[in-house]
């Protein structure tokens, strides 16, 4: 993370010959936003006097109550590696406040800050590593997004197999260029899907990154005449999309979940960490996979995690516990895809770990065999536990969860569930193709 102030994002500014900054921030659904302004205005937004809309913000507030403030955090400053016809373009991530200068609680950026700040106050840091799966496709003449893949390759598969190689080098050449630190970028199992890794960090900063690299990544392929999405599973019969998130906590510079003297060399914290999210799996679904298609992807026979339970070497089950130990152990969550809110996502995530830790929450065995081909009654014999299996299912334990509530706040907790319950009756209404190819001519 850079350590920025307002005075050297100034002089930034200046040296890189800024002519234009984007304001951002997102919606309850992690939409990104702009105000673009000229850099004229930097002063008026790094004195945290510039307005917006917020009623025309999905999740914000309404008419009566639009007026909203920008404040922009000055270590999110980036000038943007692409060339600009007037001008650099940069960029700053803020934060929204109220017109009486108090933090607005329908801010998932907010929401993030509270959670990393009642970690603080336990004496931990969160700490994430992101790995954001995504799809690259054609576009028609008119360009138009289409689901045809570019490629036939599959997992690992290099050029000349893998045609979007080069629009991926590029991508990771930019990201670079706006200081992520990529460890691994390669084709994913599907045609088409790609996968680019970048190096952990504390929680507030990677949900920044993880928005950020979203962008990046559809700017790029579009320069390549290519459309990317990070649609959980945008094709029948392949693997979806997923966004597994490593997490670890660390204290007083230590990895917390490392403890050399157990067998596994997992401390109990991190024990507790993983009972407090399998606790509470059922429940995070909605914020961490919250869209009608994301419980597409949550099928057998695709690797993507259904059931509730953890293991030590195997990837069948919701959470994984990678090799390496020391100040690398962690835990990976293998559920959330990349349409989440990276704030809310991340969010929830610590605040059912720490769940766990203050009620010393012992998750079950392990379980180290193949949980797909399982029957169900032998889950059950094992007390394996399912997620939901569609949208409408989620958003019921989301609102049955006292946690979730509080992990989010009462504002996003009612605007978040009334979104959700309004997309899911859109969808359920729909007459879709596979109805009319079943039953047109049967009945």
């Amino acid at each position: 993370m850079n350590h920025y102030s307002t005075e050297d994002v100034r002089l930034l500014a200046k040296e890189h010959k800024v002519e234009f900054v984007r304001l951002q921030f997102t919606d309850i659904f992690g939409v990104l936003k702009n105000v673009a302004i000229t850099v004229d205005q930097l002063d008026k937004a790094l004195n945290n006097e510039l307005m917006f809309d917020g009623s025309s913000i999905e999740g914000f507030v309404r008419i009566e109550e639009s007026d909203m403030y920008l404040r922009p955090d000055p270590n999110t400053f980036v000038v943007f590696p692409w060339q600009a016809q007037d001008g650099a373009v940069a960029r700053l991530i803020c934060d929204i406040y109220n017109p009486d200068g108090t933090p607005f609680e329908g801010d998932p950026r907010y929401v993030l800050r509270r959670a990393v700040a009642e970690a603080a106050a336990l004496g931990y840091t969160m700490y994430v590593g992101p790995e954001a799966e995504f799809f690259l496709f054609h576009v028609d003449k008119e360009g138009a997004p289409t689901t045809q893949t570019h490629d036939r390759a599959g997992y690992f598969d290099l050029a000349p197999v893998d045609h979007g190689e080069q629009a991926r080098r590029d991508m990771v050449l930019t990201l670079q260029k706006l200081g992520f630190e990529i460890e691994a970028s390669h084709h994913e199992v599907a045609p088409g899907q790609h996968e680019i890794d970048f190096k952990y960090d504390d929680a507030l900063d990677v949900a920044d990154k993880i928005l950020t690299f979203k962008f990046v990544v559809r700017v790029v392929a579009q320069r390549h005449g290519l459309h990317a999405t990070f649609m959980p599973k945008p094709l029948f019969g392949v693997a979806g999309s997923g966004m597994h998130l490593n997490q670890s906590l660390v204290r007083n510079g230590v990895n917390a979940f490392y403890d050399p003297a157990t067998e596994t060399q997992l401390s109990t914290e991190c024990l507790y960490y993983i009972g407090g999210l399998l606790e509470h799996a059922r429940a995070m679904a909605a914020v961490l996979n919250p869209t009608v298609n994301s419980y597409k992807r949550l099928i057998t026979g695709y690797e993507a995690p259904v059931y509730i339970a953890w293991s030590n070497r195997n990837r069948s089950p919701l959470i994984r516990i990678p090799a390496k130990r020391g100040m690398s152990t962690r835990i990976e969550l293998r559920s959330p895809d990349p349409a989440c809110n990276p704030y809310l996502a991340l969010a929830v995530c610590l605040q059912a770990g720490l769940d766990g830790i203050k009620k010393r929450t012992a998750p079950p065995p392990p379980c180290d065999q193949n949980i797909y081909v399982m029957t169900e009654e032998e889950r059950r014999e094992l007390n394996i536990g399912v997620l939901p299996e569609d949208l409408r299912e989620a958003l019921g334990e989301l609102q049955g969860s006292a946690l979730m509530r509080r992990a989010l706040g009462e504002h996003v907790f009612n605007r978040y569930l009334e979104a959700k319950r309004i997309e899911w009756d859109r969808y359920r209404c729909q007459i879709h193709p596979w109805e009319l190819e079943e039953y047109l001519t049967k009945f």
